[in-house]
C-alpha cells in the first residue's frame, strides 16, 4: 500500500483555462448529470465490485476526457479517495486540465524511472488525485499491456476507492481495448453533435471481442427536444 507523504497543494483554482463545472459550478444542472451517473454507475455495480473504470470513446472530441475529469471530482465529493489516471499517453490532456506539470507520469511509472509516491499529483478537489500520462513514450501500447501496469494497479487499488482511467479513443489505437481487460468496467462516451453511428458500434463490438464489461453510454453535448439553447447534456443509459 502506498503512504503517500504531504505534498505541496495546487494553486487555487485558475478559470482562465479549461473548466471543470462540477467544481466551478457544482450545483449546475449538468453537475447534477454527472451526479446522476456516478449513481447509476454505482446501481450497475450492485453486486459487483467497481473500483477500477475506463471511460473513452470511439473517436476523439467527444468528451471523454470531460467526463472522466468530471466523474472523478464528483466521486470525490461524495467523500470517496479517487485516482483519476490519464491513460492516453498519446494525446495526454489531464495535465491540463488540472494545472499540474506532465514532466512525469504513468509512461515514466511503467518504464521504471520513477515511483507512484512521486508521479502522483495532488488536485484543488479534496480527496482527488492526479497520474498524469507522462512523457510520450514511443510504445504506448506495450506499456499498458505490461505486467508492470498490472502490478500499479494492483497497489493502487489498496489506496483509493475508485480509480478513473481516460483512456484513447477506442477506433484510433488498441490501447483501450488493452487496458478493459484489466478494469472492472468500461463506459463509452458518444458525443451526439459528431458521432459516427457505425463507429460508435463497432467499437461496442471491439469491447465485446476484448471480454470487457460494458457498463453504459453517456450521451454528451445532446440538444433537447424544445428548446433552441444548446447545451452539454449527460446522461446514463
Amino acid at each position: 500500500m502506498f503512504k503517500f507523504g504531504k505534498k505541496k497543494k495546487h494553486a487555487e483554482y485558475d478559470k482562465s483555462g479549461r473548466d471543470l463545472i462540477t467544481v466551478v459550478k457544482p450545483k449546475s444542472p449538468i453537475s447534477e448529470q454527472y451526479r446522476t451517473i456516478r449513481t447509476n454507475l454505482e446501481f450497475t455495480a450492485v453486486d459487483d465490485e467497481l473500483q477500477t473504470m475506463v471511460i473513452t470513446s470511439s473517436s476523439s472530441g467527444e468528451g471523454k476526457s470531460t467526463t472522466s475529469s468530471n466523474l472523478a471530482v464528483v466521486y470525490a465529493q461524495q467523500g470517496k479517495r479517487v485516482l483519476l489516471m490519464d491513460c492516453d499517453m498519446r494525446r495526454p490532456t489531464a495535465h491540463f486540465t488540472f494545472r499540474v506539470s506532465n514532466g512525469i507520469g504513468l509512461s515514466t511509472v511503467l518504464a521504471k524511472k520513477t515511483t507512484i509516491e512521486k508521479a502522483v499529483h495532488t488536485t484543488q478537489v479534496e480527496n482527488l488525485e492526479l497520474l498524469a500520462a507522462g512523457p510520450i513514450p514511443p510504445n504506448p501500447s506495450e506499456l499498458l499491456s505490461s505486467k508492470m501496469m498490472d502490478r500499479v494497479l494492483e497497489e493502487l487499488k489498496e489506496t483509493y476507492d475508485v480509480i478513473i482511467l481516460d483512456a484513447p479513443p477506442m477506433m484510433q489505437v488498441a490501447d483501450t481495448r488493452l487496458l478493459a481487460r484489466k478494469v472492472d468496467g468500461v463506459v463509452l462516451v458518444v458525443g451526439c453533435d459528431k458521432s459516427d453511428r457505425q463507429m460508435v458500434i463497432k467499437s461496442k463490438e471491439q469491447l465485446v471481442l476484448a471480454d470487457a464489461h460494458i457498463l453504459g453510454v453517456v450521451l454528451n453535448k445532446r440538444e433537447p427536444q424544445g428548446s433552441d439553447d444548446y447545451y452539454y447534456y449527460y446522461a446514463y443509459e
